[in-house]
């Protein structure tokens, strides 16, 4: 069951003509931000680009590294960049909390969520319970950490006793390591990678998973603001479409779409990242709804229970409903969006 298409007042904006590309002719530029480094969970939109995928769509692609999901919303909204994609909780937060910026989930292709928080498998946290009074690290536009008081309220455990150190990205994992934070927070592909690359492996690693405390949380999503969608339809239309593409052919060819990230990214280790994109396919992406009803398949009884955890794990009263966030007016028809090895 997906959500209507009327919702957002965009139904005129399909009327528009599509941008119409002879020969020669340049194509339209989209500003375009992934939500963290290149890696291989979005390295699929390289990948795409590479293929052309974009292109045949009719649009002409930069694709930009982000610098974590609770920021993507203030770039977007800002207007440093057109399109992005983003954990939607965070993009959940940021509406709710300034409902003028005009902020609209164009599509959701993270069926499950990643967020989760982390900590040392010999170590004295093995419950929700247990962060009370423990010290976590994670950057502030984490989304992990955004989200962290829904995860409290829902766990049932006081998050005000938590403690947290304000980190660089690129300290978080090392902070745990080192034994100078007890737990960190952030999506598993990030950080169960990142630890495993500093030499603590997946057994070393007790992940507690927001989503198995009562937050049936979705996950990533594409993100633009309602204006730059009524104004350019065809646009986020081709991005949706190019990046569904894109998707599709890095799940049916994984190893293909690693080697795009290498190309595009000298430095990329292949083995840690192919493994990254493996546990956001199985753990994120491939679940037996998609299977099903393929990607985006937004219900929107589980969207509303999402909503409604965000909004009350800040202290506000519940207001927001799925239309006013997300519309499905951009998305392929659905045969167009199974996900298939």
């Amino acid at each position: 069951m997906t959500l209507s298409r009327r919702t957002l007042g965009l139904a005129g904006a399909s009327l528009l003509a599509a941008p119409r590309i002879g020969i020669g002719q340049t194509l339209p530029r989209v500003k375009y931000q992934v939500d963290w480094a290149f890696q291989g969970p979005n390295a699929f939109m390289l990948y795409g680009r590479q293929r052309g995928f974009f292109r045949e769509a009719g649009i002409d692609i930069q694709i930009d590294r982000g610098f974590g999901s609770g920021r993507v919303p203030i770039d977007v909204a800002g207007g440093a960049y057109e399109i992005a994609q983003a954990d939607i909780n965070p993009v959940i937060k940021f509406i709710a909390e300034n409902p003028n910026a005009g902020l609209v989930v164009v599509g959701v292709f993270g069926d499950r969520s990643l967020l989760c928080a982390t900590v040392r498998a010999d170590g004295p946290i093995r419950t929700p319970k247990d962060f009370e009074g423990k010290t976590l690290a994670a950057p502030d536009s984490d989304a992990g950490r955004q989200i962290f008081p829904a995860f409290a309220r829902a766990a049932g455990f006081d998050a005000s006793k938590v403690n947290w150190l304000t980190v660089r990205p690129e300290l978080r994992e090392p902070m745990l390591v080192q034994g100078r934070a007890e737990g960190i927070t952030g999506a598993a592909t990030s950080t169960g990678m990142s630890l495993k690359a500093l030499g603590m492996d997946w057994p070393q690693q007790r992940i507690l998973w927001y989503r198995d405390y009562g937050l049936p949380l979705y996950g990533t999503c594409w993100l633009t603001t309602k204006d730059y969608a009524a104004r350019n339809p065809e646009l986020v239309r081709a991005v949706v479409k190019g990046g569904i593409r894109s998707l599709q052919a890095a799940y049916a060819d994984p190893a293909a779409c690693i080697a795009g990230l290498k190309a595009a990214e000298p430095l990329t280790d292949v083995a840690i990242e192919a493994e990254r994109q493996m546990v956001s396919f199985r753990e994120q992406i491939a679940s037996d709804h998609v299977t099903a009803h393929g990607l985006s398949a937004v219900d929107p009884a589980r969207f509303q229970l999402g909503l409604a955890a965000v909004e009350e794990a800040y202290g506000m009263t519940p207001k927001l409903k799925p239309e006013d966030v997300y519309t499905d007016a951009y998305l392929p028809p659905a045969a167009e969006r199974r996900l298939t090895a």
